[in-house]
């Protein structure tokens, strides 16, 4: 039987929930994520769509975030990362590294490069 960790890093896709700025309501997106394997609980995405995303302008407003991957569902608190810091290079790795096959020494992708990172701290999961 797979760990929560395990069962996170095995997925690829999540289900990231916020609470709507405007209506207060629940509002659920598909996403791409990576897990930091050295910094477990901790979620990194990207918006290809940077500031203008609804998932974004929501986190903006409340961190407070819900996100679902396979079966469970976990409660967390959702951040801008700070560009050009060492954050927002571990994001842009771990993801690209994902999903486009990134290595070191490799450019990223314009989509890697140019996309608004953001961390999600996953309760019960950090060490």
């Amino acid at each position: 039987m797979l760990t929560p960790a395990e069962t996170i890093v095995s997925q690829r896709l999540c289900y990231l929930e916020t609470t709507g700025r405007m209506t207060g309501k629940p509002h659920e997106v598909e996403m791409w994520f990576a897990a930091d394997p050295d910094a477990p609980g901790t979620l990194y995405l990207l918006s290809g769509g940077g500031e203008r995303r609804d998932w974004v302008k929501n986190i903006r407003r409340s961190s407070a975030v819900s996100v679902r991957i396979g079966d469970a569902r976990y409660l967390g608190s959702a951040r801008i990362v700070p560009p050009a810091g060492s954050a927002d290079r571990r994001a842009r790795e771990i993801v690209a590294a994902k999903y486009q096959g990134w290595s070191a020494g490799q450019p990223f992708s314009q989509w890697a490069r140019e996309s608004l990172a953001v961390a999600i701290e996953l309760e019960g999961l950090a060490t």
